[in-house]
């Protein structure tokens, strides 16, 4: 299953997909992210998340360019809630060091890092890694 949410000028900012083999929903945010565009994008992964009772995560962010510390907040309060009560207890997060991005994953993680299992990493292979890791021992 992939599902492609695209902003207002129709690019292609999210895709999300669910392995089910790896029992992993896949994130791919590319670009500049908005306010509204994380909040759709993070509801249709919870969607997707809920539908196929998956309780891990690869969001990866190394393709998103500038902060988003605009959203921050909504997910701590409103999305993160919301995923739990979904069954995630795995969320691997992917950011480049080298992007402004990088800051604004760092205050995701002391926001919401307590509430489940959370790591942030460099590369989806680590991040895979320790995804599957996860699913070996549930």
């Amino acid at each position: 299953m992939r599902k492609e949410i695209s902003n207002a000028f129709g690019k292609v900012y999210l895709t999300i997909e669910y392995d089910a083999e790896k029992q992993v929903v896949y994130n791919n945010w590319v670009g500049y992210q908005t306010h509204a565009g994380i909040v759709a994008g993070a509801n249709a992964c919870l969607e997707i998340l809920q539908e196929n009772s998956c309780a891990l995560l690869l969001n990866d962010n190394s393709l998103v360019v500038g902060p988003w510390d605009h959203a921050v907040e909504w997910i701590a309060t409103d999305w993160t809630p919301r995923a739990i009560a979904a069954g995630l207890t795995h969320f691997a997060h992917v950011v480049s060091s080298e992007s402004l991005a990088a800051m604004s994953a760092q205050a995701m993680h002391t926001s919401i890092g307590s509430y489940f299992h959370m790591h942030t990493f460099g590369d989806v292979a680590h991040a895979q890694e320790w995804l599957r890791q996860a699913r070996q021992t549930a």
